[in-house]
C-alpha cells in the first residue's frame, strides 16, 4: 500500500512546535490569565498540527481507505501526501510550491506580523495609560486574536488534519469569548470613549475603507 513512511520524527515535532510557539510568544507577550488562555489554545492547535505532520499521521490512517481508493497512485504515507489539498486537487509536482502552500506561508507570516504590530501599539498605549485605537486598532479591535486566526487558517491550507479542523471552530469561539471579556474590561476603564470606538471599529474583520483613530 505504501513505499515509504515519512513519520515518527518526534524531534521535528518538538523543534517545529517550539520554533512557532517561541515566535508567537515573542510577538504576543502574554501577561494576564486571558492572554495565557489565548496563547494556550493556539499552542494546542500548533502541537496537534506538527504531531500529525511529523509524528503520527492520524488523519491519514483514518482516511486511508478512502485515499487509496480515490488516489491509487499516491503513496499515502509519504510526506507529500500529508498535503491533502495537494492530493485532492491532483497535484503532481512538489506540494511545497503549490498555490495552497504558498498562500499558507503568506498567511502565517502576515498573522505573525499582525500580532507583533498589535502588541507594539498596545504596549505603547498601556505605557501612556490610554486606549489603543490607532494603526491596526483603527481597523479592528482585536488584531492579535485575528492574527492567531489567520495563522491557523494558513496551517489548515498547508496541512489539514481532522483534529485541527475540529479544533478550529472551537478556537474561534474561545477567541470571541475572550475578546468580549476584554471589551467589558475596557468599557469599565474607558467608558463612553470605548463605546464610541466599538460602534465604529469592527472586532475581527477590518472594514474595506481605512478609519481614522477614534478619539
Amino acid at each position: 500500500m505504501t513505499d515509504s513512511y515519512d513519520y515518527g520524527m518526534w524531534l521535528l515535532v518538538i523543534v517545529n512546535s517550539a520554533v512557532i510557539l517561541l515566535f508567537a510568544f515573542s510577538f504576543y507577550h502574554p501577561k494576564s490569565k486571558l492572554d495565557w488562555r489565548a496563547f494556550g489554545a493556539f499552542s494546542a492547535f500548533v502541537i496537534a498540527l506538527f504531531t500529525e505532520m511529523y509524528g503520527f499521521p492520524l488523519t491519514i490512517y483514518l482516511l486511508s481507505g478512502w485515499l487509496t481508493s480515490q488516489f491509487p497512485d499516491v503513496d499515502i504515507f509519504s510526506h507529500h501526501a500529508g498535503h491533502l489539498w495537494w492530493v485532492i486537487f491532483g497535484g503532481s509536482s512538489d506540494p511545497h510550491g503549490d498555490p495552497f502552500h504558498l498562500l499558507s506561508n503568506l498567511l502565517i507570516l502576515g498573522g505573525l506580523l499582525l500580532i507583533a504590530e498589535g502588541w507594539r501599539l498596545l504596549y505603547a498605549a498601556q505605557k501612556q495609560q490610554r486606549m489603543a485605537n490607532g494603526g491596526v486598532y483603527a481597523r479592528i479591535r482585536h488584531p492579535q486574536y485575528t492574527g492567531f486566526i489567520i495563522i491557523m487558517t494558513g496551517f489548515l491550507l498547508q496541512w489539514p488534519t481532522l483534529p485541527t479542523l475540529l479544533m478550529f471552530p472551537v478556537l474561534l469561539w474561545v477567541y470571541r469569548r475572550l475578546a468580549r471579556h476584554e471589551e467589558q474590561e475596557s468599557l469599565k476603564r474607558f467608558g463612553e470613549q470605548y463605546e464610541r470606538y466599538m460602534a465604529k471599529v469592527p472586532a475581527f474583520i477590518p472594514a474595506l475603507t481605512k478609519r481614522k483613530a477614534v478619539a
